[in-house]
């Protein structure tokens, strides 16, 4: 099979969607196709995705150039977006034929590019594979109006990409819903899978005993419960209940990490700042490779959902946490991804927005009931295990691509010609 993957990030980067594709990539080619990845030269953060050691024959990495601007702010994150848009739209226009296209939502409707190579080679076959939805994202965090001009103009675009594509994976069942509810088109039915994100397993052994991170003691985390939050702060987050449990907290011996960067990342900064919160830490992102050294030097792991983001996001850095055993706060609405894997699987606690004392709550207990503690630890990782890592999802995405490889009509015969 010819296949080809399409998102702005790819490794070295450090966004989640970069390795993601990379897994993905790595294990079809492994499988025996032939694999083609178009990413950007820009990074999820300025300067992380600069590395050229691309030579890899299969899969083969073709990068287009961005201004390589990061996230800063909204103007410079589009002249990223437009810039990817053109360019790897011309690399679609001109590649040979491909079988299947693996589009991502980064930037949103970037799948239209696999759509104009599908309109030049009308056997390929597309699989949307959702992270975002828009525009409700957007609109439900206030950043564009409701029903406005551009909300209208998204939509429509949502739904003639929708009566292009073949197939749909979603995070979750709230997000399949939400989007088929929409844009399913009304002359037949859009097969759809849900497969959550995942961490490679290989990445996380279980035996694994990572060195200690070289800024804990600078940082001030040796001998504290460390509740750590590591990854973006987005619009989809908030961290207002977080705050207020670690200033109920103050005096006590527990340091809430922030580990990352994002949209939100300066607000935190303020709060902390202005409620003299000296038990919360701060520390932009990290590499790749340096993070689990930071998870196990962490107690227990902290994520946050807003409500209006519920079916339109899911939060990725959940598998991460699992893997290295560190048991779950979450902070955010019922029947998440999150919500789903606590309930399930017992790994830690789930509360709502405004529940502060539901976190110091559990805080505390974790650090009164050492053995309690640990058995959170073993049902992290046995989450992980059986419904997180690469070794459960990448064959859900096998069985994607084959039903496609199904549907598709086979070649004429000699005697058929």
């Amino acid at each position: 099979m010819r296949l080809t993957i399409l998102n702005q990030f790819y490794v070295p980067d450090i966004s989640p969607t970069a390795h993601l594709c990379a897994s993905l990539a790595e294990h079809r080619a492994a499988q025996g196709d032939e694999v083609t990845v178009v990413a950007s030269w820009g990074g999820y953060v300025p300067a992380s995705g600069e590395s050229r050691g691309d030579a890899s024959d299969n899969p083969r990495v073709r990068r287009v150039w961005t201004p390589r601007f990061g996230k800063a702010t909204i103007l410079k994150r589009c002249l990223d977006y437009a810039t990817f848009y053109a360019l790897a739209t011309w690399r679609f226009v001109t590649m040979p034929p491909q079988d299947v296209i693996v589009s991502l939502t980064t930037p949103p409707y970037i799948a239209w590019a696999a759509v104009l190579h599908k309109m030049l080679h009308p056997s390929t076959k597309i699989v949307l594979w959702n992270m975002d939805c828009y525009p409700d994202a957007a609109e439900r965090t206030n950043v564009i109006k409701t029903g406005g001009l551009l909300s209208r103009a998204m939509r429509r675009m949502n739904r003639g990409l929708f009566r292009r594509i073949d197939h749909l994976v979603c995070l979750d069942t709230a997000m399949t819903d939400l989007l088929l509810s929409q844009y399913g088109p009304r002359d037949r039915a859009l097969p759809s899978t849900v497969i959550p994100n995942w961490e490679k397993a290989s990445f996380f052994p279980a035996d694994a005993s990572p060195p200690a991170w070289g800024e804990a003691s600078a940082l001030g985390l040796e001998g504290k419960f460390v509740v750590l939050y590591l990854g973006n702060t987005g619009y989809g987050h908030m961290f207002e209940t977080a705050l207020d449990a670690a200033a109920e907290l103050r005096g006590e011996d527990v340091v809430f990490l922030f580990v990352g960067g994002g949209s939100r990342w300066g607000e935190i900064e303020r709060l902390a700042q202005e409620r003299d919160l000296q038990n919360v830490v701060m520390r932009g992102y990290v590499p790749k490779q340096e993070t689990p050294s930071v998870m196990a030097g962490a107690s227990c792991a902290l994520i946050t959902l807003r409500d209006e983001a519920l079916g339109v996001m899911s939060p990725s850095k959940l598998h991460s946490n699992l893997a290295m055993r560190l048991p779950v706060i979450y902070i955010g609405p019922e029947k998440s991804n999150v919500d789903d894997a606590i309930r399930w699987y017992g790994c830690g606690v789930s509360v709502r927005e405004g529940d502060a004392a539901g976190v110091t709550r559990f805080v505390r207990e974790a650090m009164a009931d050492p053995a309690r503690f640990e058995a959170l630890r073993a049902e992290a990782r046995r989450a992980f295990d059986e419904a997180y890592c690469d070794e459960r999802t990448l064959p859900r995405f096998d069985g994607v691509l084959a039903s496609l490889r199904e549907e598709a009509p086979e070649p004429a015969t000699e005697a058929a010609l």
